[in-house]
């Protein structure tokens, strides 16, 4: 008996298929074991040993593997095809190994790029041993990311309250968002003209041209810079008296792109489908484990040789041989630190065309996108006709040049044109034919005025194609690296490009200032090479990482002893042109608008970074505070303490405040006159564009939708600390736009209902609970399990007898046990739980708890067992 351990059960269920009886395939669901979410788990000082904790669901994983290899006599070891899927290989025969289940026992490793049968029959038959230098290079780069992470994000969260995290290469994505929106805010629009004319041949073809000299001179894009020079240039045009002075119809050849790899194939996958990273590797994961492609995290563009004969034969069979060139074409990456030990992504037999399989949704797109990528790779280019003609009018002073391009074969963009479908080509126009010194009418000429535009800002495709570029992360972690971004709310995205948030330009701005070197595109990229060179074995991972860490831990030392005044000093400065950005009337930006004698300045709170009057502590005191970003609109920013009038409500004035978090409006509450009744100003809205009558549907919310038809219960809209949503008794569905919580209807509101029970609704849908966000270990006061669960108003911590609020800032997966054992104490001494009388012993008995656990080997071994999946701990470097 053999028994196959792969990380997947789809992967599972597909191979089986291939395998026969004397075969068992189990899935490890991914990696078994990780670093567990604490300071300690990587020991730079013992020679960075690295502890791994084997979570309570992969034990199960473990334990059925282990009493599976009772009755077998070999292991193979299948995971995927790279640095991932071999250290999850080591990961499972360690774990194994500490169980002593593999005693008399062979173990080998098999690996392939597809899952079609000849390609498992072809791996089962060549088994290796574990690749080490490739774990070698997996543990590198996880104890790197682990050490940047946790000792790294403390120094931000004591010198910049309200960070949420750094990480090696996060940090660096997130900086080059950053340049770009420094970048368009330096930007300096430029006027220039352009004149454009309407041409007719004799023959009557009418066609466009555009002026390229004036005055005898040759003009480039910008050289038109006013309106007189483009006037005159256009009353020159319509004077007429154009013949062709020359004619150059110049033949080319346009090549197809190569099968795609990880990188382009989100690219190409955001620029058609409008799909995100993320959801493209989840789809294009689920077309791996169905069989249907390749291996999808490669940066590989090679192809199998008989691959490529597969899709010549299926190229000349659907588009006939003219379409198949007389060679197989083969690429070769272009991309610094490509390692191309993988094939290029393509369909594992490409007379499975779209049609043929019958996928659905992602599934059935992405494959489609796929398919044709691959296919076009391997077809005849296209035959291409470039026409330009120049006409010059009697003095020679006046030009114009007509182009255009006549598709004389059309090769592969028969099947495929890479970039949008519906892109249209300026210069894919027709030209009729004309001879030189054959005149031409002019119908109509236009004088037009452009500015030149900054650079854009990034979308998801342009921003993976710029890391690629830099040679920063891997094909396998763009796609987190993306989501972590969003996650810590560094970035937001709009129109689907990334801006930068102002808690991300604040990282920024501390990191390149304090942390200059780990944030530099070259370091982090030559860090990645070295990864390389011990993938290889020619670099040992612990003198890789005695070499980082050496520079690295003093430079965590050195910033310890600043002061968050010196912090604050440079942040001040270096980000003063965004916080207080120049006023038109050429005022100081920085004179507070409120009493006009203090200076503005970046503050820290326990929340984060705002705008403060330095006179707060005058005579009299200044109370104006503003979020950290500037925009220019006095009104909004300028709110006297006792806030703005903005008409009356049913129970009295509707006030416009300024809080620590932004604008809100304020009216009394008649049911409690103590608490008055409050909303924030939503995102997106300012104080300029909201009428009274907004502010009042504000204050009244949450609006009642109307009564469930099937459930007979209210349903709600409101806004929330999450955004917009629907409610109904417990259970909670978000909205798109704050608009959608004035404007559903029910049917709708049934619709998004129903959507989300069948996506696991809470309590009274007759669904389970939600897991716990994460299982920290024992309580050593209660006894009980100590969870950190997500609650209606957002997550908490819980030991089977007290709660405690998740602190505003951190992330709930982030929670060590010994901070929970903190907080917990903290909320029972202020009289929360039902014990309030154990208090004190309470309070007493969590620290001690602590003092002793590093001292006591069971303990920690035991809270270890019970800690959160191996995954979320990974993510937080």
């Amino acid at each position: 008996m053999n028994v196959v351990v792969v990380e997947s059960p789809a992967k599972a269920k597909t191979i089986n298929k291939y395998l026969g009886p004397d075969y068992k395939v189990l899935a490890s669901y991914g990696h078994i074991r990780d670093l567990p979410a604490k300071d300690g788990s990587v020991k730079p000082d013992d020679d960075f040993a690295m502890d791994w904790e084997i979570d309570p669901k992969s034990s199960k994983r473990v334990k059925e593997i282990a009493d599976a290899m009772k009755g077998a006599d070999h292991l193979i070891l299948a995971t995927d095809p790279d640095r991932e899927g071999e250290a999850i290989s080591w990961h499972v025969l360690e774990a194994l190994n500490q169980r002593k289940a593999l005693k008399g026992k062979t173990v080998k490793r098999v690996t392939f790029n597809a899952i079609t049968k000849a390609a498992v029959q072809a791996a089962m038959a060549a088994p290796r041993d574990i690749d080490m230098e490739l774990v070698d290079a997996y543990l590198a780069r996880r104890a790197l990311d682990y050490l940047v992470g946790f000792s790294l994000s403390p120094v931000l969260w004591r010198k910049l309250p309200g960070s949420r995290s750094a990480g090696r290469v996060q940090s660096v994505a997130l900086r080059i968002v950053v340049d770009r929106e420094v970048e368009i805010e330096k930007f300096k629009p430029q006027e220039y003209w352009s004149v454009d004319a309407q041409l007719s041949s004799t023959r009557g073809d009418i066609f466009p041209a555009r002026l390229s000299a004036f005055e005898g001179k040759k003009l480039k894009r910008l050289d038109i810079a006013t309106e007189a020079v483009a006037h005159a240039a256009r009353d020159a045009v319509k004077k007429g008296g154009f013949k062709v002075s020359a004619v150059e119809a110049k033949p080319t050849k346009r090549n197809p792109p190569p099968p795609f790899t990880t990188s382009t194939l989100q690219q190409e996958a955001s620029r058609k489908l409008g799909f995100n990273a993320s959801r493209t590797m989840q789809t294009a994961q689920r077309l791996y484990e169905a069989g249907h492609i390749t291996y999808m995290r490669t940066d590989g563009v090679s192809m199998d040789e008989g691959a490529m004969r597969e899709l010549r034969t299926a190229i000349g069979k659907q588009f006939g041989n003219p379409y198949v060139p007389a060679e197989p074409r083969k690429y070769v990456s272009k991309i610094k630190n490509a390692q191309e030990a993988h094939e290029a992504i393509r369909p594992t037999d490409p007379t499975n065309t779209p049609q043929q399989l019958s996928l659905d949704g992602d599934q059935a797109k992405l494959y489609d996108l796929v398919w044709k990528r691959a296919v076009a790779s391997q077809m005849e280019s296209a035959s291409i006709e470039r026409t330009s003609i120049d006409f010059t009018e009697p003095t020679g002073k006046v030009e114009l040049r007509a182009t255009g391009q006549v598709i004389l074969f059309d090769g592969f963009l028969k099947l495929y044109q890479e970039g949008r479908d519906d892109e249209e080509d300026e210069e894919n126009r027709r030209l009729p034919q004309l001879k030189q010194g054959e005149s031409v009418n002019v119908h109509d000429v236009k004088a037009d005025q452009h500015f030149t535009e900054p650079p854009p800002r990034y979308s998801e495709a342009s921003l993976v194609k710029k890391l690629e570029e830099l040679g920063i992360g891997r094909p396998s972690t763009y796609a987190a690296i993306l989501e972590k971004l969003r996650e810590r709310n560094y970035v937001r995205m709009d129109k689907n490009r990334f801006i930068a948030d102002d808690r991300g330009r604040l990282v920024t701005a501390f990191l390149e200032n304090f942390f200059a070197k780990y944030v530099e595109y070259d370091f982090t990229a030559d860090l990645e090479g070295k990864l390389d060179e011990v993938s290889a074995g020619s670099l040992k991972w612990k003198t890789l990482m005695r070499e980082f860490w050496t520079d690295f831990s003093g430079a965590i030392t050195d910033i310890s002893d600043l002061r968050i005044t010196q912090v604050l000093d440079t942040l001040n400065e270096v980000l003063g042109p965004h916080i207080f950005p120049p006023k038109e009337d050429g005022s100081d930006p920085r004179v507070c608008p409120l009493c006009n004698v203090g200076q503005l300045s970046l503050r820290l709170g326990k929340f984060g970074a705002f705008v403060g009057c330095s006179n707060y502590n005058g005579d009299p005191p200044c109370k104006f505070t503003r979020p950290l970003a500037g925009n220019g609109d006095e009104a909004q920013n300028a709110i006297p303490s006792d806030g703005l009038p903005f008409g009356d409500g049913p129970a009295g004035p509707v006030v416009l405040k300024s809080g620590r978090f932004g604008p809100y409006f304020e009216t009394p509450n008649p049911d409690d006159p103590d608490k008055p009744k409050r909303a924030s100003l939503p995102r997106g809205w300012t104080a300029e564009s909201t009428t009274p009558e907004k502010a009042l549907a504000l204050l009244a919310l949450p609006r009642q939708v109307g009564m469930h038809p099937s459930e007979n219960e209210m349903v709600l809209a409101g806004v929330g600390r999450y955004g917009p949503y629907l409610q109904m008794g417990k259970m909670y569905a978000n909205l798109p736009s704050i608009e959608d919580v004035f404007e559903i209807q029910m049917n709708r509101a049934v619709a998004v209902i129903d959507e989300k029970k069948a996506g696991g609704g809470k309590g009274r849908f007759g669904r389970a609970a939600p897991a716990p966000i994460k299982e920290l270990g024992e309580s050593p006061v209660t006894g009980k399990p100590v969870r950190v669960l997500n609650g209606r108003y957002g997550p908490y911590i819980n030991d089977g007898e007290i709660n405690a609020n998740v602190p505003n800032g951190t992330k709930p997966e982030d929670v060590t046990l010994d901070e929970a054992l903190s907080l917990l104490a903290a909320r029972l001494e202020a009289g929360g739980g039902k014990k309030k009388k154990k208090a004190p012993a309470a309070k007493k008995a969590a620290p001690k708890k602590e003092a002793t656990a590093p001292k006591k080997a069971a303990a920690p071994r035991k809270a270890a067992a019970k800690k959160a999946p191996a995954k979320k701990a990974a993510k937080k470097a």
